[in-house]
């Protein structure tokens, strides 16, 4: 196991956007949260029964979790995850109390006998404590302990980049998850808690205080599960979708409940179109839900939440810079695509992140097709490449927890409307996401299963461009030089291997592909002027003229 020191930063992105700076050290506590280890790679979850008490008044928290775990070969430890400063109270196994020691943010239980091989078993973790703060959710994860204007307590969770064990004992490890899980969470009887899935029922206390227990039917993957407590209103829908009726229930805090029902609108529009490009709404049994949110947003898995203070864009703001971003919601848009991208297909290491957020950003360009046409969609997604600054790679280092760029957003969308460009043929562009929610429907995944499957169904060859744009920082040059109508060209700054056609002018008001390499190659162009040469900026590649080499001096014979 690594012990080497790890330092990590907070940047800002241009986006506005907050992302936790690898530096491609790890600490001991990072391999135990990010690897498969022994503890781990023994079980599978199969249910998590979650009950908490929250208390806004001292910002605490008291529960217990009955892990139903399922036998995959014999072992003894079993390695559970709980970040300080929450404290285990005890752990108990059919009736008896079990030893652990505790390791960090993570501890090990030790069986009182060997598990029988393929069988369901339980163990119970009871805690306690104030969980972290979250200090700039949702990246900063904990609990938010807030009050709404009329000063009425408002607490939610968010914590995507920590994980679920910043406030729930879990395995917290992404690559498994619960078959379904319960979620009951009792709150002061002045405020509602909506989490994921159904509400089953609520329980009234003599003590004041209400528990809410709602189901999740579906996997879900642990930092989407949520609490959301406020004084809320609640309105609901029915949306026809491809799989028949899903039901939409929406949670503003009551005061914005008549706002809410204009903006919340949207979600019909949204639910159409990414229907439409990535099949069904994966959740239909666990219904869609919005929840506002006193933090910005989150996908927590049908209960989006929801904090963009009901204004289009993100924070009033256009992150493609065209205007086109202002005419719909970004939060409402950008984290339901992640109903699909990021919950449904969920990434089994964080470096991997991009899958969740490289197809939420491109998701957001094709929601602007469906409602202003192609040519608007991209010119959204093309206005998003000022957020990019290639600092790092977005792919991070693999086993111990770590994000890459915060490129990933839209350097990500950027390569996939580079592929379609490649792929030219929107049918079965659109053939082939669907394919992937498909073909990979409730589970979880690597980047390299998604490559290769785009490889497969697009039958182009890939490697290279993914090798590219998602493991170095460099954008590809095409060097081009014209000496009257030949044209000289090729790639450089790239992979080796890089061979991505590439579509150029080579009339006026004409385009070609070309295929380049890393090899000077010619082709003839009929262009008026040499400035009417460019490359199609639907492919995000970079261009550098270079100066045709001088004729040779001819000296006169004596």
């Amino acid at each position: 196991m690594l012990r080497t020191r790890c330092i990590v930063l907070l940047a800002i992105t241009p986006l506005g956007i907050v992302t936790a700076q690898d530096t491609t050290r790890s600490t001991h506590a990072d391999t135990l949260r990010g690897s498969n280890g022994p503890g781990r790679a023994w079980w599978d979850v199969a249910f998590y029964d979650l009950h908490v008490r929250v208390e806004p008044r001292d910002s605490s928290i008291v529960g217990w979790n009955g892990i139903v775990y399922r036998v995959l070969r014999p072992a003894r430890e079993l390695q559970v995850d709980l970040q300080v400063p929450l404290e285990v109270d005890s752990v108990v196994q059919r009736g008896a109390h079990l030893a652990s020691r505790r390791d960090g943010n993570a501890f090990f239980v030790t069986l009182r006998r060997p598990p029988r091989v393929h069988a369901l078993d339980t163990l119970t973790v009871y805690y306690h404590g104030k969980p972290r703060v979250a200090r700039r959710p949702p990246w900063d994860g904990g609990f938010i302990w807030a009050q709404d204007s009329l000063g009425h307590a408002w607490v939610a969770t968010a914590n995507e980049g920590l994980g679920a064990s910043v406030w729930w004992p879990n395995k917290d490890y992404l690559a498994d998850e619960p078959d379904s899980q319960r979620i009951a969470i009792t709150v002061p009887d002045s405020l509602v808690d909506v989490s994921n899935g159904r509400l089953r029922g609520a329980t009234h206390h003599p003590d004041g205080t209400t528990t809410y227990e709602w189901f999740v039917a579906d996997p879900i993957n642990n930092y989407d599960v949520a609490v959301d407590a406020a004084r809320f209103a609640h309105f609901g829908d029915v949306y026809d979708g491809e799989w028949g009726a899903l039901t939409l229930d929406f949670w503003p805090l009551a005061y914005h409940a008549d706002t809410a029902r204009v903006q919340f609108q949207q979600a019909r529009s949204m639910l159409k179109c990414f229907e439409s490009w990535f099949g069904p709404y994966p959740w239909y049994q666990d219904g869609y839900k919005l929840v506002e949110s006193p933090h910005l947003g989150m996908e927590h898995q049908s209960a989006v939440a929801y904090g963009n203070h009901y204004q289009n864009g993100y924070r009033g703001r256009d992150l493609s810079g065209t205007g086109t971003g202002l005419t719909w919601d970004f939060i409402i848009v950008h984290e339901s695509a992640h109903e699909w991208w990021g919950n449904s297909i969920t990434m089994q290491d964080q470096a991997d992140m991009w899958i969740h957020e490289g197809f939420a950003n491109y998701a957001e360009n094709l929601y602007v097709e469906c409602l202003g046409g192609k040519a608007a969609g991209a010119r959204y997604v093309i206005g998003t490449r000022r957020g990019i600054r290639n600092d790092r790679p977005i792919i991070a280092r693999y086993g111990v927890n770590a994000q890459g760029s915060g490129d990933m957003y839209p350097k990500s969308g950027n390569m996939l409307h580079t592929i379609r460009q490649l792929v030219a043929d929107d049918a079965k562009w659109r053939g082939v996401l669907r394919g992937l929610s498909r073909s990979f429907w409730h589970r979880t995944v690597t980047s390299q299963e998604i490559e290769d499957y785009l490889i497969r169904e697009t039958g182009l060859d890939l490697a290279a461009v993914f090798r590219q744009y998602l493991t170095t920082t460099q954008i590809p040059v095409l060097e081009y030089r014209l000496a009257g109508d030949t044209l000289g060209f090729h790639w450089t700054n790239v992979v080796p291997g890089f061979a991505m056609p590439v579509r150029v002018t080579v009339a006026d008001s004409s385009f070609a592909l070309l295929h380049p390499t890393e090899a000077w190659q010619t082709t003839v162009v009929q262009l008026s002027r040499p400035e009417a040469f460019h490359v199609d900026e639907n492919f995000y590649v970079e261009t550098k003229a270079i100066a045709p080499a001088p004729s040779p001096t001819r000296t006169p014979a004596p």
